[in-house]
Protein backbone atom coordinates (compact mmCIF):
# COMPACT_ATOMS: atom_id res chain seq x y z
CA UNK A 1 0.00 0.00 0.00
CA UNK A 2 1.34 3.48 -0.96
CA UNK A 3 3.10 5.18 2.12
CA UNK A 4 4.23 2.05 4.09
CA UNK A 5 6.63 0.35 1.29
CA UNK A 6 8.86 2.08 -0.14
CA UNK A 7 11.46 1.05 -3.01
CA UNK A 8 14.53 -0.79 -1.74
CA UNK A 9 17.44 1.46 -1.23
CA UNK A 10 20.67 1.04 0.96
CA UNK A 11 21.29 2.16 3.75
CA UNK A 12 23.57 5.03 2.71
CA UNK A 13 20.77 5.73 0.49
CA UNK A 14 18.83 6.43 2.76
CA UNK A 15 21.06 8.09 5.63
CA UNK A 16 22.35 10.61 3.00
CA UNK A 17 18.48 11.27 1.93
CA UNK A 18 17.22 11.70 5.51
CA UNK A 19 19.78 14.34 6.08
CA UNK A 20 18.99 16.24 3.44
CA UNK A 21 15.54 16.38 3.91
CA UNK A 22 16.54 17.20 7.56
CA UNK A 23 18.12 20.24 6.16
CA UNK A 24 15.79 21.25 4.06
CA UNK A 25 13.18 21.04 6.94
CA UNK A 26 15.51 22.93 9.16
CA UNK A 27 15.65 25.97 6.46
CA UNK A 28 12.42 25.76 5.65
CA UNK A 29 10.39 26.40 8.63
CA UNK A 30 10.17 29.18 10.60
CA UNK A 31 10.34 28.09 14.26
CA UNK A 32 13.55 28.98 16.05
CA UNK A 33 16.06 26.15 16.23
CA UNK A 34 15.26 25.41 20.25
CA UNK A 35 11.74 25.06 19.27
CA UNK A 36 12.40 22.19 16.80
CA UNK A 37 12.27 19.60 18.83
CA UNK A 38 14.56 16.16 18.85
CA UNK A 39 16.02 14.62 16.00
CA UNK A 40 13.64 12.32 16.06
CA UNK A 41 10.64 14.84 15.89
CA UNK A 42 12.58 16.10 13.06
CA UNK A 43 12.58 12.68 11.55
CA UNK A 44 9.06 11.97 12.23
CA UNK A 45 8.24 15.56 10.47
CA UNK A 46 9.72 14.11 7.56
CA UNK A 47 8.30 11.08 7.45
CA UNK A 48 4.58 12.22 7.94
CA UNK A 49 4.83 15.08 5.10
CA UNK A 50 4.88 17.67 7.40
CA UNK A 51 6.99 21.19 7.93
CA UNK A 52 7.43 22.32 12.00
CA UNK A 53 5.01 25.72 11.50
CA UNK A 54 4.50 25.32 15.89
CA UNK A 55 6.74 25.57 18.40
CA UNK A 56 7.50 22.31 20.40
CA UNK A 57 7.09 23.41 23.97
CA UNK A 58 5.62 21.34 25.42
CA UNK A 59 7.15 18.48 27.64
CA UNK A 60 6.47 15.49 29.38
CA UNK A 61 4.61 16.99 32.77
CA UNK A 62 2.87 19.97 31.00
CA UNK A 63 1.77 17.35 28.57
CA UNK A 64 0.04 14.99 31.11
CA UNK A 65 -1.43 18.46 33.01
CA UNK A 66 -2.62 19.24 29.72
CA UNK A 67 -4.84 16.06 29.53
CA UNK A 68 -5.62 15.30 32.79
CA UNK A 69 -6.77 18.57 33.15
CA UNK A 70 -9.09 18.98 30.13
CA UNK A 71 -10.86 14.96 30.64
CA UNK A 72 -11.73 16.54 34.47
CA UNK A 73 -12.53 13.40 35.60
CA UNK A 74 -13.50 13.86 39.18
CA UNK A 75 -14.76 17.37 38.40
CA UNK A 76 -17.28 15.73 35.80
CA UNK A 77 -18.13 13.18 38.42
CA UNK A 78 -19.97 15.45 41.04
CA UNK A 79 -21.23 17.51 38.43
CA UNK A 80 -23.14 15.11 35.99
CA UNK A 81 -23.76 12.42 39.19
CA UNK A 82 -27.65 13.33 38.64
CA UNK A 83 -27.65 11.12 35.38
CA UNK A 84 -25.66 8.24 37.42
CA UNK A 85 -27.92 8.26 40.66
CA UNK A 86 -30.99 8.12 38.12
CA UNK A 87 -29.69 5.35 36.26
CA UNK A 88 -28.17 2.89 38.28
CA UNK A 89 -27.81 4.78 41.87
CA UNK A 90 -24.80 4.96 43.73
CA UNK A 91 -23.66 0.93 42.91
CA UNK A 92 -24.18 2.18 39.51
CA UNK A 93 -21.88 5.07 39.88
CA UNK A 94 -19.07 2.85 41.17
CA UNK A 95 -19.38 -0.03 39.10
CA UNK A 96 -20.27 1.95 35.79
CA UNK A 97 -16.27 4.05 36.54
CA UNK A 98 -15.14 0.72 36.87
CA UNK A 99 -16.22 -0.87 33.65
CA UNK A 100 -14.96 2.91 32.17
CA UNK A 101 -11.53 2.41 33.55
CA UNK A 102 -10.96 -1.58 32.14
CA UNK A 103 -12.34 -0.54 29.00
CA UNK A 104 -9.90 2.60 28.96
CA UNK A 105 -7.06 1.04 29.85
CA UNK A 106 -7.56 -1.01 26.75
CA UNK A 107 -8.42 1.85 24.64
CA UNK A 108 -5.78 4.46 25.80
CA UNK A 109 -3.19 1.55 25.33
CA UNK A 110 -3.87 1.41 21.41
CA UNK A 111 -4.05 4.85 21.00
CA UNK A 112 -0.93 5.58 22.46
CA UNK A 113 0.58 3.13 20.09
CA UNK A 114 -0.96 4.52 17.44
CA UNK A 115 0.35 8.15 18.41
CA UNK A 116 3.64 7.00 18.71
CA UNK A 117 3.58 5.51 15.06
CA UNK A 118 2.66 8.94 13.56
CA UNK A 119 2.90 11.64 16.21
CA UNK A 120 0.52 14.35 14.46
CA UNK A 121 -2.04 16.64 15.16
CA UNK A 122 -4.28 15.19 12.47
CA UNK A 123 -4.65 12.34 15.58
CA UNK A 124 -7.38 9.53 14.34
CA UNK A 125 -8.47 10.99 11.20
CA UNK A 126 -4.90 10.46 9.65
CA UNK A 127 -4.39 7.11 11.32
CA UNK A 128 -7.63 6.04 9.47
CA UNK A 129 -5.75 7.16 6.39
CA UNK A 130 -2.65 5.25 7.36
CA UNK A 131 -3.73 1.79 8.24
CA UNK A 132 -7.16 1.10 6.67
CA UNK A 133 -7.50 -0.55 2.84
CA UNK A 134 -6.52 1.25 0.51
CA UNK A 135 -9.80 1.42 -1.59
CA UNK A 136 -11.40 3.04 1.41
CA UNK A 137 -9.33 4.97 3.43
CA UNK A 138 -9.92 8.71 1.19
CA UNK A 139 -13.31 8.10 2.42
CA UNK A 140 -13.18 6.69 5.70
CA UNK A 141 -10.79 9.30 6.83
CA UNK A 142 -12.48 11.87 5.65
CA UNK A 143 -15.45 11.57 7.57
CA UNK A 144 -13.32 10.95 10.89
CA UNK A 145 -12.08 13.71 10.47
CA UNK A 146 -15.27 16.01 9.90
CA UNK A 147 -16.79 13.64 13.10
CA UNK A 148 -13.52 14.84 15.29
CA UNK A 149 -13.59 18.31 14.03
CA UNK A 150 -17.55 18.84 14.94
CA UNK A 151 -17.26 16.79 18.22
CA UNK A 152 -13.88 18.89 19.55
CA UNK A 153 -16.31 22.46 19.10
CA UNK A 154 -19.55 20.86 20.55
CA UNK A 155 -17.18 20.33 23.45
CA UNK A 156 -15.91 23.69 24.11
CA UNK A 157 -19.53 24.71 24.34
CA UNK A 158 -20.03 21.60 26.70
CA UNK A 159 -17.57 22.42 29.24
CA UNK A 160 -18.36 26.40 29.14
CA UNK A 161 -21.97 25.24 29.51
CA UNK A 162 -21.36 22.93 32.51
CA UNK A 163 -19.47 25.62 34.04
CA UNK A 164 -21.63 28.26 33.52
CA UNK A 165 -24.86 26.40 35.15
CA UNK A 166 -22.87 25.13 38.38
CA UNK A 167 -22.61 29.48 38.10
CA UNK A 168 -26.61 29.77 37.92
CA UNK A 169 -27.00 26.74 40.00
CA UNK A 170 -24.32 28.33 43.03
CA UNK A 171 -26.66 31.97 43.00
CA UNK A 172 -30.03 29.87 43.34
CA UNK A 173 -28.60 28.67 46.20
CA UNK A 174 -27.09 31.43 47.77
CA UNK A 175 -30.44 33.47 46.62
CA UNK A 176 -34.01 31.71 46.49
CA UNK A 177 -35.20 34.15 44.78
CA UNK A 178 -33.13 33.97 41.55
CA UNK A 179 -34.39 32.98 38.29
CA UNK A 180 -32.45 31.93 36.11
CA UNK A 181 -32.55 32.77 32.75
CA UNK A 182 -31.32 30.81 29.33
CA UNK A 183 -29.39 34.17 28.07
CA UNK A 184 -27.76 34.63 31.88
CA UNK A 185 -26.20 30.66 30.65
CA UNK A 186 -25.48 32.02 27.04
CA UNK A 187 -23.79 34.81 28.64
CA UNK A 188 -21.60 32.72 31.02
CA UNK A 189 -20.63 30.43 28.20
CA UNK A 190 -19.25 33.21 26.34
CA UNK A 191 -17.52 34.68 28.89
CA UNK A 192 -16.00 31.39 29.63
CA UNK A 193 -14.61 30.88 26.36
CA UNK A 194 -13.28 34.29 26.12
CA UNK A 195 -11.36 33.61 29.31
CA UNK A 196 -10.11 30.10 27.18
CA UNK A 197 -9.04 32.56 24.80
CA UNK A 198 -7.47 35.02 26.04
CA UNK A 199 -4.71 32.16 27.17
CA UNK A 200 -4.84 30.69 23.97
CA UNK A 201 -3.81 34.13 22.54
CA UNK A 202 -1.95 36.15 24.46
CA UNK A 203 -0.29 33.91 26.70
CA UNK A 204 0.52 31.13 23.93
CA UNK A 205 4.17 30.92 25.25
CA UNK A 206 3.13 30.07 28.70
CA UNK A 207 0.83 27.71 27.93
CA UNK A 208 2.78 24.52 28.77
CA UNK A 209 3.55 26.48 32.41
CA UNK A 210 -0.03 27.16 32.92
CA UNK A 211 -0.90 23.55 32.76
CA UNK A 212 1.51 22.26 35.14
CA UNK A 213 -0.10 25.30 37.56
CA UNK A 214 -3.84 24.34 36.94
CA UNK A 215 -2.29 20.02 37.11
CA UNK A 216 -2.03 20.93 40.78
CA UNK A 217 -5.31 22.53 41.11
CA UNK A 218 -6.88 19.55 39.93
CA UNK A 219 -4.86 17.26 42.55
CA UNK A 220 -5.50 19.27 45.47
CA UNK A 221 -8.81 20.76 44.73
CA UNK A 222 -10.41 17.19 45.30
CA UNK A 223 -8.64 16.85 48.60
CA UNK A 224 -10.11 20.28 49.32
CA UNK A 225 -13.50 18.57 49.17
CA UNK A 226 -13.58 15.06 49.43
CA UNK A 227 -11.85 15.49 53.40
CA UNK A 228 -14.76 18.05 54.54
CA UNK A 229 -17.46 15.88 53.22
CA UNK A 230 -15.62 12.45 54.58
CA UNK A 231 -15.56 14.07 57.98
CA UNK A 232 -18.73 16.20 58.17
CA UNK A 233 -20.99 13.74 56.91
CA UNK A 234 -23.21 13.33 59.46
CA UNK A 235 -23.58 9.61 58.55
CA UNK A 236 -22.48 7.44 56.16
CA UNK A 237 -23.70 4.34 53.99
CA UNK A 238 -22.58 0.94 54.69
CA UNK A 239 -20.07 -0.89 52.04
CA UNK A 240 -23.18 -2.64 51.49
CA UNK A 241 -25.54 0.04 50.22
CA UNK A 242 -22.76 1.65 48.74
CA UNK A 243 -21.19 -0.39 46.21
CA UNK A 244 -24.81 -2.94 45.57
CA UNK A 245 -27.71 -0.89 45.92
CA UNK A 246 -28.79 -0.28 42.44
CA UNK A 247 -31.48 2.40 41.27
CA UNK A 248 -33.70 2.27 38.36
CA UNK A 249 -34.75 5.99 38.51
CA UNK A 250 -35.27 6.03 34.87
CA UNK A 251 -38.23 2.90 34.84
CA UNK A 252 -36.22 1.20 32.55
CA UNK A 253 -37.27 -2.59 32.20
CA UNK A 254 -33.86 -3.92 34.04
CA UNK A 255 -31.90 -2.75 36.73
CA UNK A 256 -28.89 -3.72 34.66
CA UNK A 257 -30.40 -1.81 31.32
CA UNK A 258 -30.21 1.66 33.67
CA UNK A 259 -26.94 0.82 35.26
CA UNK A 260 -25.73 0.67 31.34
CA UNK A 261 -27.58 3.96 30.52
CA UNK A 262 -26.23 5.69 33.43
CA UNK A 263 -22.76 5.26 32.41
CA UNK A 264 -22.60 8.28 30.61
CA UNK A 265 -21.79 9.85 33.26
CA UNK A 266 -18.61 8.01 34.24
CA UNK A 267 -17.45 7.67 30.64
CA UNK A 268 -17.58 10.93 30.19
CA UNK A 269 -15.39 11.54 32.80
CA UNK A 270 -12.87 9.01 31.05
CA UNK A 271 -13.65 10.57 27.48
CA UNK A 272 -11.14 12.42 25.33
CA UNK A 273 -7.32 11.48 26.34
CA UNK A 274 -6.65 12.17 22.45
CA UNK A 275 -6.63 16.03 23.32
CA UNK A 276 -2.72 15.32 24.07
CA UNK A 277 -2.71 14.13 20.13
CA UNK A 278 -3.86 16.98 18.64
CA UNK A 279 -0.99 18.59 19.99
CA UNK A 280 1.69 16.77 19.17
CA UNK A 281 3.55 19.03 17.27
CA UNK A 282 4.05 21.03 19.85
CA UNK A 283 5.21 18.33 21.80
CA UNK A 284 8.82 17.95 22.17
CA UNK A 285 9.94 14.27 21.47
CA UNK A 286 6.82 13.24 20.62
CA UNK A 287 6.53 9.96 19.52
CA UNK A 288 8.08 8.95 23.53
CA UNK A 289 6.75 11.80 25.21
CA UNK A 290 3.16 11.69 23.78
CA UNK A 291 1.61 7.95 24.95
CA UNK A 292 3.73 7.90 27.97
CA UNK A 293 1.93 11.12 28.94
CA UNK A 294 -1.40 9.44 27.79
CA UNK A 295 -1.04 6.47 30.03
CA UNK A 296 0.27 8.41 33.35
CA UNK A 297 -2.28 11.08 32.79
CA UNK A 298 -5.07 8.25 32.32
CA UNK A 299 -3.61 6.87 35.58
CA UNK A 300 -3.83 9.86 37.54
CA UNK A 301 -7.35 10.67 36.66
CA UNK A 302 -8.77 7.06 37.08
CA UNK A 303 -7.02 7.60 40.88
CA UNK A 304 -8.38 10.67 41.49
CA UNK A 305 -11.61 9.69 40.48
CA UNK A 306 -11.90 6.49 42.40
CA UNK A 307 -11.72 9.37 45.34
CA UNK A 308 -14.60 11.21 44.15
CA UNK A 309 -16.76 8.03 43.34
CA UNK A 310 -16.06 6.28 47.20
CA UNK A 311 -16.98 9.92 48.30
CA UNK A 312 -20.33 10.19 46.43
CA UNK A 313 -21.07 6.45 47.22
CA UNK A 314 -20.56 6.56 51.14
CA UNK A 315 -22.21 10.26 51.17
CA UNK A 316 -25.09 10.11 49.65
CA UNK A 317 -27.22 8.64 52.19
CA UNK A 318 -30.57 9.84 50.76
CA UNK A 319 -30.33 10.25 46.38
CA UNK A 320 -34.50 11.66 47.01
CA UNK A 321 -32.78 14.50 49.18
CA UNK A 322 -30.63 15.83 46.18
CA UNK A 323 -31.95 15.05 43.25
CA UNK A 324 -34.57 17.56 43.19
CA UNK A 325 -32.95 20.25 43.94
CA UNK A 326 -33.54 24.02 43.10
CA UNK A 327 -30.10 24.32 42.01
CA UNK A 328 -30.53 21.34 39.54
CA UNK A 329 -27.23 19.92 40.05
CA UNK A 330 -27.31 17.46 43.12
CA UNK A 331 -23.48 17.59 44.05
CA UNK A 332 -24.24 21.66 45.06
CA UNK A 333 -27.27 20.28 47.46
CA UNK A 334 -25.24 17.49 48.51
CA UNK A 335 -21.73 20.23 49.46
CA UNK A 336 -24.62 22.45 51.65
CA UNK A 337 -26.53 19.45 53.27
CA UNK A 338 -23.14 17.93 54.51
CA UNK A 339 -21.58 21.33 55.49
CA UNK A 340 -24.59 23.10 56.63
CA UNK A 341 -22.77 26.26 55.51
CA UNK A 342 -23.23 28.17 52.64
CA UNK A 343 -19.30 29.41 52.97
CA UNK A 344 -18.34 26.11 52.65
CA UNK A 345 -20.39 25.47 49.66
CA UNK A 346 -19.50 28.09 47.77
CA UNK A 347 -15.69 27.64 48.42
CA UNK A 348 -16.10 23.63 47.19
CA UNK A 349 -18.19 24.34 44.07
CA UNK A 350 -15.75 27.23 43.29
CA UNK A 351 -12.93 25.01 42.86
CA UNK A 352 -14.98 23.03 40.63
CA UNK A 353 -16.24 25.75 38.28
CA UNK A 354 -12.41 27.18 38.43
CA UNK A 355 -11.55 23.65 37.59
CA UNK A 356 -13.86 23.53 34.23
CA UNK A 357 -13.42 27.01 33.38
CA UNK A 358 -9.28 25.73 33.39
CA UNK A 359 -10.20 22.94 30.81
CA UNK A 360 -11.77 25.03 28.53
CA UNK A 361 -8.27 26.60 28.17
CA UNK A 362 -7.38 22.90 26.68
CA UNK A 363 -10.58 22.79 25.19
CA UNK A 364 -9.52 24.93 22.75
CA UNK A 365 -6.26 24.09 22.22
CA UNK A 366 -7.61 20.83 21.32
CA UNK A 367 -10.61 22.02 18.94
CA UNK A 368 -8.01 24.69 17.37
CA UNK A 369 -4.80 22.41 16.44
CA UNK A 370 -8.03 19.80 14.81
CA UNK A 371 -9.24 21.81 12.77
CA UNK A 372 -6.26 23.40 11.78
CA UNK A 373 -4.49 20.20 11.02
CA UNK A 374 -7.74 18.81 8.69
CA UNK A 375 -8.23 22.40 7.20
CA UNK A 376 -4.32 21.91 5.98
CA UNK A 377 -5.14 18.51 4.07
CA UNK A 378 -8.00 20.71 2.43
CA UNK A 379 -10.41 18.80 4.61
CA UNK A 380 -13.03 21.75 5.70
CA UNK A 381 -14.52 24.82 3.89
CA UNK A 382 -12.33 27.91 3.99
CA UNK A 383 -9.29 25.50 4.14
CA UNK A 384 -6.33 27.87 3.31
CA UNK A 385 -7.49 30.65 5.83
CA UNK A 386 -8.50 27.85 8.68
CA UNK A 387 -4.56 26.11 7.86
CA UNK A 388 -2.95 29.49 7.91
CA UNK A 389 0.02 29.98 10.83
CA UNK A 390 2.33 33.39 10.63
CA UNK A 391 6.00 33.17 10.94
CA UNK A 392 5.80 35.75 13.62
CA UNK A 393 2.67 34.45 15.95
CA UNK A 394 3.25 30.34 15.18
CA UNK A 395 0.04 29.30 16.34
CA UNK A 396 -3.11 28.39 14.53
CA UNK A 397 -4.42 32.14 15.38
CA UNK A 398 -7.28 31.53 12.44
CA UNK A 399 -8.30 28.56 13.54
CA UNK A 400 -8.64 30.08 17.39
CA UNK A 401 -10.46 32.43 16.08
CA UNK A 402 -12.81 30.14 14.13
CA UNK A 403 -12.96 27.95 17.71
CA UNK A 404 -13.93 31.04 19.73
CA UNK A 405 -16.85 31.59 16.78
CA UNK A 406 -18.22 28.58 16.75
CA UNK A 407 -18.38 28.30 20.61
CA UNK A 408 -20.38 31.85 21.02
CA UNK A 409 -23.17 30.89 17.89
CA UNK A 410 -23.48 27.57 19.71
CA UNK A 411 -24.32 28.98 22.77
CA UNK A 412 -26.78 31.04 21.11
CA UNK A 413 -29.07 28.09 20.75
CA UNK A 414 -30.02 28.05 24.02
CA UNK A 415 -31.75 31.09 23.73
CA UNK A 416 -34.17 29.04 21.48
CA UNK A 417 -33.99 25.70 22.81
CA UNK A 418 -32.22 24.18 25.77
CA UNK A 419 -32.47 20.46 24.17
CA UNK A 420 -31.13 21.69 20.68
CA UNK A 421 -27.82 22.76 22.65
CA UNK A 422 -27.78 19.79 24.78
CA UNK A 423 -27.95 17.51 21.27
CA UNK A 424 -25.14 19.63 20.02
CA UNK A 425 -23.02 19.12 22.91
CA UNK A 426 -23.75 15.46 24.00
CA UNK A 427 -22.47 15.17 20.01
CA UNK A 428 -19.05 15.40 21.59
CA UNK A 429 -19.23 11.60 22.79
CA UNK A 430 -20.68 9.86 20.47
CA UNK A 431 -17.69 11.86 17.38
CA UNK A 432 -14.78 10.74 19.98
CA UNK A 433 -16.22 7.06 20.64
CA UNK A 434 -16.83 7.21 16.62
CA UNK A 435 -13.15 8.05 16.07
CA UNK A 436 -11.68 5.79 18.09
CA UNK A 437 -13.78 2.69 16.91
CA UNK A 438 -12.27 3.52 13.43
CA UNK A 439 -9.31 4.00 13.88
CA UNK A 440 -8.45 1.62 16.48
CA UNK A 441 -10.60 -1.12 13.93
CA UNK A 442 -8.56 0.19 11.38
CA UNK A 443 -5.48 -0.67 12.84
CA UNK A 444 -6.75 -3.91 14.03
CA UNK A 445 -7.54 -4.48 9.91
CA UNK A 446 -3.92 -4.16 8.71
CA UNK A 447 -2.90 -6.42 11.64
CA UNK A 448 -5.34 -9.02 10.23
CA UNK A 449 -3.90 -8.58 6.44
CA UNK A 450 -0.78 -9.24 7.84
CA UNK A 451 0.93 -5.80 6.36
CA UNK A 452 4.04 -4.43 8.22
CA UNK A 453 2.65 -2.13 10.81
CA UNK A 454 5.32 1.25 11.06
CA UNK A 455 8.13 1.24 13.66
CA UNK A 456 6.94 2.69 17.38
CA UNK A 457 9.20 3.87 20.08
CA UNK A 458 5.71 2.58 22.35
CA UNK A 459 4.76 -0.37 20.92
CA UNK A 460 2.52 -2.97 21.87
CA UNK A 461 4.02 -5.42 20.15
CA UNK A 462 2.31 -9.34 19.97
CA UNK A 463 -0.73 -8.30 22.67
CA UNK A 464 -1.29 -5.07 19.99
CA UNK A 465 -4.31 -7.33 18.26
CA UNK A 466 -6.02 -8.57 21.82
CA UNK A 467 -5.55 -5.00 23.05
CA UNK A 468 -6.92 -3.81 19.97
CA UNK A 469 -10.27 -6.33 19.87
CA UNK A 470 -11.15 -5.78 23.84
CA UNK A 471 -10.89 -1.77 23.22
CA UNK A 472 -13.26 -2.35 19.88
CA UNK A 473 -15.61 -4.86 22.16
CA UNK A 474 -16.14 -1.70 25.06
CA UNK A 475 -16.30 0.98 22.08
CA UNK A 476 -19.12 -0.36 20.24
CA UNK A 477 -21.20 -1.24 23.46
CA UNK A 478 -20.53 2.17 24.74
CA UNK A 479 -21.48 3.81 21.51
CA UNK A 480 -24.55 2.18 21.11
CA UNK A 481 -25.50 3.32 24.64
CA UNK A 482 -24.71 6.69 24.12
CA UNK A 483 -27.87 7.09 22.53
CA UNK A 484 -30.23 6.33 25.08
CA UNK A 485 -32.72 8.52 26.88
CA UNK A 486 -32.18 8.88 30.49
CA UNK A 487 -35.65 8.02 31.32
CA UNK A 488 -39.10 6.28 29.92
CA UNK A 489 -41.64 7.56 28.67
CA UNK A 490 -39.47 9.39 26.09
CA UNK A 491 -41.17 12.66 25.41
CA UNK A 492 -39.53 15.14 22.97
CA UNK A 493 -38.02 17.37 25.88
CA UNK A 494 -36.57 14.06 26.95
CA UNK A 495 -35.20 12.40 23.83
CA UNK A 496 -31.63 11.75 23.63
CA UNK A 497 -31.39 14.12 20.22
CA UNK A 498 -27.52 12.90 19.84
CA UNK A 499 -28.43 10.38 16.99
CA UNK A 500 -30.05 13.17 14.78
CA UNK A 501 -26.82 15.26 15.09
CA UNK A 502 -24.42 12.61 14.85
CA UNK A 503 -26.66 11.29 11.73
CA UNK A 504 -26.57 14.67 10.36
CA UNK A 505 -22.71 15.18 10.43
CA UNK A 506 -21.96 11.81 8.68
CA UNK A 507 -24.84 12.46 6.28
CA UNK A 508 -23.42 16.30 5.93
CA UNK A 509 -19.58 15.37 5.56
CA UNK A 510 -20.68 12.55 2.87
CA UNK A 511 -22.20 15.04 0.52
CA UNK A 512 -19.87 17.73 0.84
CA UNK A 513 -17.32 14.88 -0.17
CA UNK A 514 -19.31 14.15 -3.30
CA UNK A 515 -19.64 17.93 -4.05
CA UNK A 516 -16.34 19.03 -3.32
CA UNK A 517 -14.16 17.05 -0.42
CA UNK A 518 -13.11 13.85 -2.84
CA UNK A 519 -11.46 16.30 -4.94
CA UNK A 520 -9.49 19.07 -2.68
CA UNK A 521 -8.75 16.45 0.09
CA UNK A 522 -5.26 15.16 0.73
CA UNK A 523 -5.40 12.15 2.69
CA UNK A 524 -2.51 11.95 4.83
CA UNK A 525 -1.16 8.09 3.47
CA UNK A 526 -0.36 10.44 0.41
CA UNK A 527 2.57 12.13 2.04
CA UNK A 528 3.34 10.08 4.17
CA UNK A 529 7.12 8.63 3.12
CA UNK A 530 7.93 5.94 5.10
CA UNK A 531 10.88 4.91 3.23
CA UNK A 532 13.27 7.51 5.18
Amino acid sequence: MAGFEGPSVSYEETKDRAEVELHDLSEGSPIEGKYMGTDSDRHDMIVLGRKQVLRRNFRFLSTVGFAAVLISTWEILFANVLFSLTDGGTAGIFWGYTVTVIASIFIYLSVGEMASMSPTAGGQYHWVSEFSPAWCQKYISYITGWILATGWQGSVVGLSFLAGTIIQGLITLNNSSYNPQPWHGTLLVIAVVLFAIIFNTSMAKQLPMVEIVILFIHILGLFAIVIPLLVMAPSRNSGRTALLDFYNGGNWSTVGLATMIGLLTPLGSMLGFDCAVHMSEEIRDASDTLPRSIFWGVVLNVILGYLAVFTLCFTITDPSAILNTATKYPFIQLFYNITNSYVGTNIMVAIIIIALVCAVIAEIATASRQIWSFARDGGLPFSPFLSKVSPSFPIPLNAVIVSFLCGIVISLINLGSAVALNAIISLTISALLASYILSIGCILSKRLRREPLPSARWSLGRAGMAVNIIALVFLVAFFVFCFFPTATPVQPDTMNWNIVMFGGIFVWATVFYVAKGRKVYIPPVRIVKRDV
